[in-house]
């Protein structure tokens, strides 16, 4: 554990937080000081009820809150935020209005846009009009395939605007990997893009977006995004198809609608990354959304009015939904579609300060990837608006802390932060008033009762154990998708401790009363921060004739994590180079490029259990050199053998 402190606020900068002025405003209705975080937090989660009414109240959230702010029987899967209130999402991030700039678009270094807040409210409009047309209205689902770009955010605007349920996926996507998570939620209308910019490519997907397509047998529509100039190729080649300029023509510009409805009412549907079949449907709701996100913009990551809020995200992560929610509190959203190093690696900083953004988010593997690169953006760069800088999607190391104040920006809150798609928000994450040391996250969000505890269920400090969350907080799932009896839901985060969240995060409190987050204590893959599903390969790599099973774990290497399967072999195959690219190509084109393994392994047999399953986890360990508790529950204990200081995983 480092013991490096880095950087800490000063006074003036604390006095013009958010954060600052909740303390004076929580001292007043808790009727004691609350003069530090830890005194705020603590009386955050004693009193969640007052808590969240208070920041209902503070962030000017628009809607009717009602008289009672939660309804809290016990068990914390059947808490009841705000059970009386109506809002929409929409409305409350459409509040602004006027010319200054509400988002601005790079994508590499091929097309820039930028719209005020009066086109962004007029885009929405037309698509709203458009969706009704189509038949959309409360509750019917959207889907998307597309990338971060404007049009994304309006289209999910005028569909929550009308409370329809909004789900989307990056353009890299295989055509299964798209089909297992639209298929299940049976999407009205389908928007998509003719193609993508990627490291000075253009890639085209005119034939995967028309096969989604014709396989989602309830659409109505089919709305293609020109982006690379052949969206009416592809609207050819479907039926009830059509390219999105052609289809807002028929519409103009009148004021938007919203529909107020409960605070539980579905926003949107992210998936779970497939680790024991097709990926789960998690419902997150717009009353739950929208004030967690506000709590954390406004309060952890200290975004005020007209701020430039970025952060490097495909629209298949929940830190899309994140970025989006930053309207709300009328910072300009400042969106990038393609590889973050290209041309030269400077990309991103050319843009922080050409649009001087004052909030700059990204992973922890992109620090990481820039640390390795010996680019150092504080020499070639002003950065000199940055306030924040946020990593997440992967543990930031103490290496990668220092990196930021060497060779990025030296006077700058950076914020490692961590939750999940899950919660579509933070259990940790920055804190403004406080000091960042190196390796640490700063502590947990207000109104989250997070704790680290033994396999027993016992509290512990300064020792690795399960992250959990022993109170309810506004977003938590309303449900999974096809999960009427909430079984799924419940074995999820509940099995393990009872009315409990456990989380799946291997965790520690630092002396400082920050957290390490030393990565996923479940099968759960994390490459270069994303999380993927060990089922998502299997499902591409066993329909292959020349594979009887294969083992998919995630080694710890580096400073990252990196996908390793291991291929049992079919008859008399043999595992080769040829084999081994073809694999590749179809866990690219089946699922997407994050699920190609780093390494292919053949081995003699696989572990498993006496019931049959295999047994990830107890692999993970073996190869970390880590003991093994369960092998008494081995089929074949002896498989394991195999896995311990293998040459090929050394480097």
């Amino acid at each position: 554990m480092s013991e490096d402190l880095l950087w800490a606020p000063s006074a003036d900068r604390m006095k013009v937080s958010s954060l600052y002025q909740l303390m004076k405003r929580a001292s007043a209705v808790a009727d004691k000081p609350l003069t530090s975080y830890a005194a705020l937090h603590d009386w955050s989660v004693e009193e969640p009820g007052l808590f969240w009414s208070l920041v209902w109240d503070f962030v000017g959230v628009i809607g009717e809150q009602g008289s009672r702010s939660l309804d809290d029987p016990g068990p914390i899967q059947a808490a009841r935020f705000f059970p009386e209130a109506s809002l929409n999402y929409a409305e409350n991030l459409l509040r602004k209005r006027g010319t200054d700039d509400a988002i601005v678009f790079w994508g590499e270094d091929k097309v820039k846009q930028r719209l005020s807040w009066d086109e962004l409210q007029a885009l929405v409009s037309r698509l709203q009009q458009l969706l009704r047309a189509h038949g959309v209205g409360p509750g019917d689902r959207i889907a998307a395939m597309l990338p971060n770009m404007p049009e994304t955010i309006a289209a999910m605007l005028a569909a929550a605007s009308i409370g329809a349920v909004w789900s989307s996926c990056s353009p890299d996507f295989g055509e299964h990997g798209a089909l297992d998570r639209f298929g299940q939620i049976e999407p009205k209308v389908f928007f998509a893009v003719d193609g993508y910019w990627y490291g000075g490519k253009k890639i085209d997907i005119r034939d995967k977006v028309a096969a989604i397509a014709e396989r989602l047998p309830d659409l109505n529509a089919t709305i293609v995004v020109d982006y690379l100039g052949s969206a009416r190729k592809v609207v050819s080649m479907m039926r009830n198809g059509a390219d999105l300029n052609t289809a807002l023509a028929a519409f103009e510009t009148r004021p938007v609608t919203f529909e107020r409805l409960p605070f539980a009412h579905p926003l949107c549907i992210l998936f779970s990354s497939g680790t024991t079949g097709i990926p789960k449907c998690i419902v997150h709701s717009a009353g739950g959304t929208l004030l967690q996100h506000v709590k954390e913009h406004r309060f952890h990551a200290d975004i005020r009015e007209g701020d430039k809020l970025f952060y490097f995200t495909t629209c298949g992560w929940m830190m899309w939904n994140w970025l989006a929610t930053g309207l709300a509190s009328n910072a300009t959203l400042l969106l990038y579609d393609g590889s973050p190093f290209s041309p030269d690696g400077n990309i991103l900083f050319d843009y922080a300060d050409a649009e001087g953004m004052t909030f700059f988010g990204t992973s922890a593997k992109y620090i990481d990837t820039l640390r390795k690169s010996g680019l150092r953006p504080i020499d070639s760069h002003n950065l000199t608006t940055l306030r924040t800088i946020s990593s997440t999607g992967s543990p930031l190391s103490p290496d990668g802390f220092r990196f930021v104040y060497d060779s990025i920006q030296s006077d700058v809150h950076l914020a490692s932060i961590s939750g999940g798609t899950d919660i579509v928000s933070c259990f940790v994450l920055g804190v403004p008033t406080e000091a960042v040391w190196a390796g640490e996250i700063q502590g947990p969000g207000l109104g989250m009762a997070v704790d680290v505890w033994d396999d027993e269920g016992n509290p512990i400090r300064v020792t690795k154990g399960e992250l959990v969350c022993t109170k309810p907080f506004p977003s938590m799932p309303t449900a999974f998708w096809n999960d009427p009896d909430g079984i799924k839901y419940h074995a999820a985060y509940f099995e393990r401790f009872e009315n409990v969240w456990c989380h799946g995060d291997y965790a520690e409190w630092t002396k400082h009363e920050g957290l390490i987050i030393h990565g996923r204590s479940d099968t759960t893959l994390n490459p270069g921060g994303v999380r993927i599903g060990t089922a998502e390969i299997y499902n591409q790599v066993e329909q292959m004739p020349e594979i009887q099973e294969s083992l998919c774990i995630g080694q710890e290497f580096d400073g990252d994590v990196r996908v390793i399967l291991f291929v049992r072999m079919a008859g008399s195959n043999r595992l080769n180079e040829r084999l081994v690219d073809t694999i590749r190509r179809k866990i690219r084109a089946g699922a997407s490029p994050r699920h190609v393994p780093a390494k292919i392994i053949a081995v003699a047999d696989i572990p498993r259990t006496k019931s049959g399953k295999i047994t990830e986890l107890t692999v993970r360990d073996i190869v970390h050199g880590r003991s093994v508790k369960n092998k008494d529950a081995l089929a074949n204990p002896e498989a394991l053998d195999f896995f311990k200081n293998l040459p090929e995983l050394q480097a």
